[in-house]
């Protein structure tokens, strides 16, 4: 086996690009390691893992550019790193659009364009958002990785010009039907939505949009705009756009549990509206809303119910609860006794949340990276321990990477190191579809889903798997092939977050 490491100083490319790279060059007869990365810390650690490290890599910095490869023979290795080499320098090949190199040549070549969206390493996006707004564009700032005095400067900066600052590390948003970053393909309709919640927002517009109805507006705000800190700013501004907007009839309010100031403030400012203001603070005590006159919901899945019955009258009905649960016995029954335990892998930090929610209060402590209580922190996020729930969307995991939203690697590994656990009784996913997703996430899932099934049997035992899918008809990924293709690799598949808990939960239940 033949390995080589190359350092290239000062080479920045998008992750997405690296991407793809990586996977072109290791589909490549004889490769069996092609690695093509920023050197952050977090993929440091990976190359240590697939044994392409040394002193140079240790040494690197995160703008430089590391090509780690290994293949059969030396010739596989030179073709490899020819490849690398041609794929990096290909710019356009046979495009026609336009790329500004910069955001004042993007505005001057769109001059008419309102609104900018920025999705640049952390250290750059908060920059580039204030020229954004300074020439008197609405921003949505994809990028994560910014610091809290950025956010709130240019919170306050947008707040006096009126515009929107949705972000950073907002990843969802829906501005007068156009769909912005992670999104799903949702009908225009009645029910506005802000939401400090990326996925969260994602799955109550997907399961409004699946019911039938639509939504008028999706405004993010990013996932720190409720601390004390920021004070909310941006959600206020939604919440009043919204309840001024006469093709909304309902406004839904999503986000994780805010600071009690700042809750207070947004319920003020929504209590003297005619319009029904609805609310769903992920695991937050929601009893100053209900006594304040507002309808609250538990789970996401109840949020966009409630809403459309308030927009529309009553909801559809299906019978898939009752056959989740006959599924959940059937997988319960061939459980070993040693296995005990729920692993959760999301790439959504929102549905991971609610997933941990809900768990607690079945099962008490539930173990993560990212807990819900400081005391039931991994302490290592690369080790699970009994029940554990993991945000591989998180800033920890997503340095110098694609999300995981796009990118599957980094799930996939994790998935199978899952499967060898014997303690692990059920895995736990979330598929999210949508625009900017991976266009077939269940094609990158189903044979990992195969092979996790084969390292339990051959130790006697049998791993059950449970997806969440989220999304609509109308994704360009087409939802039923999506469903179909899991199952038939032997998932159980759940159109909500909330039923696929919920069915993992009956699963190790029934099985003990």
């Amino acid at each position: 086996m033949k390995s080589n490491i190359i350092v290239k100083k000062n080479s920045f490319y998008d992750s997405v690009v690296l991407m793809t790279v990586s996977k072109a060059v290791k589909s490549m007869e004889g490769v069996n390691e092609a690695v093509v990365v920023m050197a952050t810390d977090y993929n440091k650690e990976l190359l240590k893992n697939v044994d392409l490290y040394n002193e140079e890599v240790e040494s690197c910095t995160p703008s430089d550019l590391v090509i780690a490869l290994r293949a059969e023979t030396a010739a596989q290795l030179e073709a490899a790193r020819t490849k690398v080499d041609e794929l990096l320098n290909r710019r356009n090949t046979g495009g026609q659009d336009y790329e500004p190199p910069t955001l004042d040549s993007a505005l001057s070549y769109m001059p008419d364009a309102n609104m900018v969206l920025i999705s640049v390493p952390g250290m750059y996006a908060a920059a580039e958002a204030e020229k954004a707004l300074n020439a008197g564009r609405h921003v949505m700032v994809f990028s994560d990785n910014v610091s809290l005095e950025d956010e709130i400067r240019l919170k306050k900066i947008a707040q006096e010009k009126g515009l929107l600052m949705m972000g950073p590390d907002c990843g969802t948003a829906i501005i007068n039907g156009v769909p912005l970053a992670f999104a799903n393909k949702v009908p225009r309709g009645k029910i506005g939505i802000v939401g400090a919640s990326g996925t969260g927002s994602q799955e109550i517009s997907s399961i409004i949009g699946r019911l039938g109805g639509g939504v008028s507006q999706l405004i993010g705000t990013g996932g720190r705009d409720l601390k004390a800190e920021v004070g909310g700013i941006m959600m206020a501004m939604g919440l009043e756009a919204l309840l001024a907007d006469e093709a909304t009839d309902v406004v839904v309010l999503v986000s994780k549990p805010p600071a009690g100031e700042v809750m207070d403030k947004i319920l003020k400012l929504a209590q003297d509206s005619r319009k029904k203001v609805l609310v769903h603070f992920i695991g937050a005590d929601l009893e100053l809303a209900r006594g304040k006159g507002f309808e609250t919901a538990s789970t996401l899945e109840e949020t966009a119910y409630k809403a459309y019955e308030i927009a529309y009258g009553p909801a559809p009905q299906d019978t898939e609860e009752k056959e989740l649960s006959l599924k959940a016995r059937g997988e319960a029954a061939k459980l070993m006794p040693r296995q005990k335990y729920i692993r959760g892998l999301y790439s959504g930090g929102s549905l991971c949340d609610e997933a941990m929610v809900l768990m607690k209060r079945v099962l008490g402590k539930v173990y993560s990276a990212t807990p819900i209580l400081p005391e039931e922190k991994l302490p290592s996020k690369d080790i699970s321990k009994e029940h554990t729930i993991i945000d591989m969307g998180d800033d920890e995991f997503t340095r110098g990477r694609p999300h995981p939203m796009i990118d599957f690697t980094a799930r996939q590994e994790r998935f199978l190191k899952e499967a060898r656990d014997p303690e692990t009784a059920v895995v736990l996913m979330d598929v999210v579809l949508g625009y900017g997703a991976n266009i077939d996430p269940a094609g990158e899932l189903a044979p990992y889903i195969v092979k996790a099934k084969e390292i339990a049997a051959k130790r006697g035992d049998y791993l059950p798997v449970v997806i969440s899918l989220c999304g609509t008809f109308d994704d360009p990924q087409d939802y039923d092939a999506q469903k179909e293709k899991l199952e038939n690799s032997g998932a159980i598949v759940a159109s909500t977050n909330a039923r696929a808990v919920k069915t993992c939960l009956e699963i190790i239940s029934k099985g003990r």
